[in-house]
């Protein structure tokens, strides 16, 4: 399994705005990354934002590839936030990406939370969005396969699927056919335990979630050799949630996560706060506090990448 971290300060809200703080301090997210990394590689988690012309074009953290090297890869999300549903120039968008940062790409994600809709910070509030996502994970493996880099995993994500979300998958797999089926390296999953619904034991439902997740990607044609990635997960600290329970949250989620068959990758969200004197739930995601020091869950991951 592969292990990863989101490095930057910016937390997206449930509003549709943006938790921010300090700016990003390059040289300190570095010397964490090296002590979370210990001696194996690293995954890096980075978003890049496709708009439309006049929209402002985002990124982040700040130039991503600056924390590659040295067995560091990137997790590269590429978003499509397009209101006139400008497919195609997402798809150039992708393909960009891709001569842009191949070689620094572990896994290439194609959108994020498509299926999450009513928030403009997430992927799933655009049109056309379904099509993006299918044409943009064929068009990104064409590309790497042009340029000779057969290492790099194209995916997708979710967020879990209850209910009505069940179809999701399906409703991909229906939409991308075969082409779609074969070029897809990966599936993401991002879900946050004991944070937006109470969960007593953290690491049953991780547990739960997981198989889920697996059903579903069988039941919409997704062959079982496709591994299962969690591309986001956490558990904020503040008021009523203090260090000592996310560590022991992430503790149990780890175990969880390590003990399932067919999870290919964890990554964390995030590194560090956006804001340790906010007290508003996205502001305090960290493993970190705002100032580069560590909560005692910052040990506990240290701890099941380097094997304990």
């Amino acid at each position: 399994m592969e292990f990863g971290i989101y490095p930057g300060g910016i937390t997206g809200d449930d509003k549709g705005g943006l938790a921010t703080g300090p700016a990003d301090d390059p040289a300190e997210i570095l010397a964490a990354l090296r002590t979370l990394q210990a001696w194996g590689p690293f995954l890096v988690r980075g978003y890049c934002v496709f708009t439309d012309p006049g929209r402002p074009w985002t990124e982040t953290p700040h130039d991503v590839e600056q924390y590659a090297g040295d067995g560091r890869r990137l997790d590269l999300v590429l978003q499509y936030q397009s209101e006139s549903g400008d497919v195609p120039g997402y798809l150039e968008f992708v393909r960009d990406a891709v001569r842009r940062h191949g070689a620094s790409i572990a896994t290439l994600q194609i959108t994020e939370e498509p299926n999450f809709t009513g928030n403009p910070t997430l992927d799933g509030h655009y049109p056309d969005v379904r099509r993006a996502l299918v044409e943009g994970v064929v068009a990104a493996r064409a590309e790497a396969d042009r340029l000779g880099l057969p290492g790099l995993r194209v995916g997708f994500n979710t967020t879990p699927l209850f209910g009505p979300s069940a179809g999701f998958l399906a409703e991909l797999t229906d939409l991308g056919g075969r082409p779609f089926l074969d070029a897809l390296g990966y599936v993401g999953l991002d879900f946050f335990p004991d944070v937006f619904m109470p969960a007593p034991d953290p690491g049953a439902a991780t547990a739960g979630l997981l198989a889920m997740h697996r059903d579903l990607m069988t039941a919409a044609g997704i062959a079982g050799a496709v591994p299962l990635h969690i591309t986001e997960n956490g558990w904020p600290t503040g008021p009523d949630r203090t260090p000592e329970r996310q560590a022991e949250v992430l503790e149990a989620v780890l175990d969880a996560v390590t003990g399932t068959s067919g999870v290919g990758a964890y990554l964390h969200f995030a590194l560090r706060d956006a804001d340790s004197s906010e007290d508003g739930l996205f502001h305090r995601f960290g493993l970190l506090y705002d100032d580069y020091t560590p909560k005692p869950a910052f040990d506990v991951y240290r701890r099941f990448i380097s094997g304990r």
